[in-house]
């Protein structure tokens, strides 16, 4: 929850009262009272005979006075409306539920704004109102079914009263959404609905503020709407043929609004794949090209309103991308490990011949060091294998030409393709530091990051061009790793604004001499020891143990609190927040605990739950600002220091300029941390924190065995297996 306090105004303790009547009177409320005291006084002095439990106090906007706001509405001198009770409200909606009509979208358009609130949502609930509304769901068509899914999804921001929803519901509403008829207005709480329900599994149920990635699943509690997740979700998408197509086709929408929430599903779908499904579903990604449709988004006009998401999918992609790099290859246990190296195969054109020792050469001939395929892919695993399976499918006839060519050489002159096809996974998985899942920290676009596999072809032609130019032998491998390194470094600088066929060039078209001096040059500059495996691994691990440093500082800030400039949204898509503070200035600060009722400094809440995405240079200083309280920008240009806290179908909960720099990487990296479907790093400060850290203490660790003269090697070798199992591990025990 985030908190928020403005300057206060001066008290005027005297307000309008307008009744169901249209009779206005001045009331000097008590800001001591309790709302049920203020109506209870009210009725009397009005004289009005029903009991005052039937009866509640809203504002002009309609938001329900409750006892934490009461002082508040006092203090702005808001004109307040005696208007039946949420239990009379609710009572009245789930009776108009029942009768078709014009009376009954009238009552939803109703329903969906004061489901909101938690005292009319729990006696709606408790009214058999979750079930009536599904009954209209299931039978309504345009606006009607707009508004009940609206009024639904709305419910669902709650934490309790949905638990009931079924997986005729969910197929329900799958088929709704796979619908090419459904208007835009139906698709977007439908998204939302899917989306909510995904999140929903029992892991993400409240828990510590931050919750360790190895945190076991617990047990449904009974009556917790915890009780869904991606499983549930997933198995009635499967009975609808072409769902994904469709929500995948929708990121194209014209409609912004849609094509938020299209990538907000996918990217939740994306971050709560479970086991069960997780390669089937990743697969159907694939096959539908979602990464070429985002990154036809990265280019669109559209891209300020779906920069966050993009971003999110990009994380995800990464740990996605990890989780292949880190799944064995097992052939005799995996059909679809087996197909792919038949395929391989199968293109190379070539015959399995004797080694000469009684041992048949099959692998080794397309430069595999040994027969034992598992262990060759095992640094880089299913990741190797697709990238290679994708570089023999981009020109078969290439490939079978290549190796065909190699194989003619005499053995110590031919460049080992298959092992040239992993090093370039590795050298690619460092520049985009693919280390372990959910430390992406890359707050730019990467466009050739998503085309992973492409640039892994051009980077290995490069490899085997350099080899032929360069005149190679085997005990030159680590050289032509080098200049191809130096090559991948330079070919995907400026990631998010270089155009693709510049990469192309620079991997195409460089000459072996250019790369060569400009590698010479660079290490002149640099540490021979950095690149060899072992050097590697341990930055893996310290950028791990660095992210996670900068993770919790982000969130300390978060809990101590800052002051933001309150600005005017200027991108159209995003809704502006009606509970705006008129103030200039907001103290906001994430609180952990309930505060209690009444708590003048923390007036205004936001629960982090209903934060989907955090919009970024999107909002102006207002008009009356004064010039020299922020950097000079014009009122209708948005601010780099601005952000937004945006949810699915509220549009903007608020919209904040950060006073530095520092202070708005803390919140947009610490708040995206904090959401609940993941999220993304979106300041550069945190990635070069991140970067730093890393490096600093890489070259701490590096000193201690340089100050030894220790020999790093360049790899290690295991051992041989034990020839029996007459052994066991035990324990040691460290008395200090």
């Amino acid at each position: 929850m985030i908190g928020a306090t403005i300057a206060k105004p001066a008290l005027i303790p005297t307000n309008s009262v307008t009744t169901k009547q249209g009779l206005t009177v001045r009331a000097r409320i008590d800001p001591t009272l309790s709302v049920a005291d203020v109506i209870k006084q009210l009725c009397l002095n009005l004289k009005i005979n029903e009991p005052s439990t039937d009866f509640a106090l809203r504002d002009e906007t309609d938001e329900l006075v409750t006892n934490d706001n009461l002082r508040k509405k006092i203090k702005a001198k808001s004109h307040l409306k005696l208007v039946s009770s949420p239990a009379v409200e609710a009572t009245e909606i789930a009776k108009k539920l029942t009768i078709s009509g014009e009376g009954l979208k009238m009552a939803l358009f109703s329903l969906q704004k004061f489901i909101r609130e938690e005292q009319f949502a729990n006696e709606f609930v408790n009214r058999d109102g979750v079930r009536i509304l599904i009954d209209v769901i299931n039978v309504s068509y345009g606006n009607t079914l707009a508004y009940a899914l609206t009024a639904m999804q709305n419910l669902m921001d709650l934490e309790y009263g949905w638990a009931s929803l079924d997986g005729a519901f969910i197929f329900k509403v799958v088929q709704i959404l796979s619908s090419q008829q459904s208007r835009i207005n139906v698709c977007r709480p439908a998204t939302a609905i899917l989306k909510r329900l995904v999140e929903a599994d029992p892991t993400s149920a409240p828990g510590p503020l931050v919750a360790s990635s190895s945190r076991s699943a617990p047990a449904v509690t009974p009556g917790s709407v915890y009780r869904y997740g991606f499983d549930v979700v997933y198995e009635q998408m499967k009975k609808e043929q072409g769902l994904l197509e469709t929500v995948v086709s929708r990121l194209g929408s014209a409609d912004t609004a849609l094509a938020l929430h299209s990538m907000m599903l996918i990217n939740s779908l994306l971050s709560h794949a479970t086991d069960t499904w997780w390669e089937e579903f990743i697969a159907k990604l694939e096959r539908l090209n979602t990464r070429k449709v985002v990154v036809r988004l990265m280019s669109s006009h559209t891209i300020e309103d779906l920069s966050s998401c993009v971003l999110d999918f990009q994380g995800n992609l990464a740990r996605v991308t990890y989780r292949r790099k880190t799944t064995l290859v097992e052939p005799d246990l995996e059909p679809s490990h087996e197909a792919a190296l038949e395929y391989i195969w199968s293109n190379s054109k070539l015959q399995p011949e004797n080694d000469g020792e009684g041992g048949i050469l099959k692998w080794r001939q397309l430069g595999f060091d040994s027969e034992n395929i598992s262990h060759e892919f095992v640094e880089v695993g299913v990741l190797g294998l697709d990238c290679l399976r994708h570089f023999v499918q981009n020109d078969p006839d290439f490939f079978s030409k290549v190796v065909q060519e190699q194989v003619s050489r005499p053995p110590e002159r031919r460049c080992p393709i298959a092992k040239a096809s992993n090093e370039v996974v590795e050298l690619l998985s460092d520049h985009w530091a693919i280390f372990a899942p959910g430390y992406a920290t890359s707050p730019t676009f990467q466009p050739f990051f998503l085309n992973f596999y492409k640039v892994h072809a051009l980077a290995t032609n490069f490899f085997l061009r350099m080899w032929t130019e360069s005149g190679a032998a085997l005990a030159d491998f680590s050289r032509v790793v080098a200049l191809v390194r130096s090559q991948v470094n330079v070919a995907l600088r400026q990631e998010s604004s270089r155009p693709w066929h510049e990469v192309e060039e620079d991997f195409n078209e460089c000459e072996y001499k250019a790369v060569r001096d400009r590698q010479m040059k660079e290490l002149e500059e640099e540490d021979d020891s950095l690149n060899k495996v072992p050097v590697r691994n341990l930055r893996n691990k310290l950028y791990k143990e660095s992210y996670e440093f900068v993770r919790q500082q982000r969130i300390h800030c978060l809990l101590q609190g800052a002051w933001f400039m309150n600005a005017i949204p200027v991108v159209p898509s995003y809704t502006p927040s009606n509970r705006r503070p008129s103030r200039p200035w907001r103290f906001m600060r994430l609180v952990k605990f309930p505060v209690r009722d009444g708590l003048e400094d923390l007036p205004d809440r936001i629960e982090v739950s209903l934060i989907s995405e955090i919009a970024t240079a999107n909002c102006a200083p207002p008009s009356s600002l004064v010039q020299g309280d922020l950097p000079p920008n014009s009122p209708t240009v948005p601010s780099p220091l601005s952000f937004s806290l945006i949810s699915t179908h509220e549009g903007s909960l608020s919209d904040q300029i950060a006073p530095d720099q520092s202070r708005w990487a803390d919140w947009t990296d610490g708040l995206n941390i904090l959401r609940r479907d993941g999220g993304h790093v979106a300041s550069s400060e945190t990635a070069d924190f991140v970067t730093a850290l890393t490096e600093l203490g890489l070259k701490i660790k590096l000193l201690d065995l340089s100050g030894d003269k220790v020999e790093i090697p360049s790899g290690l070798t295991a051992g041989p297996p034990p020839t029996n199992s007459d052994f066991f591990f035990s324990d040691l025990y460290d008395p200090q």
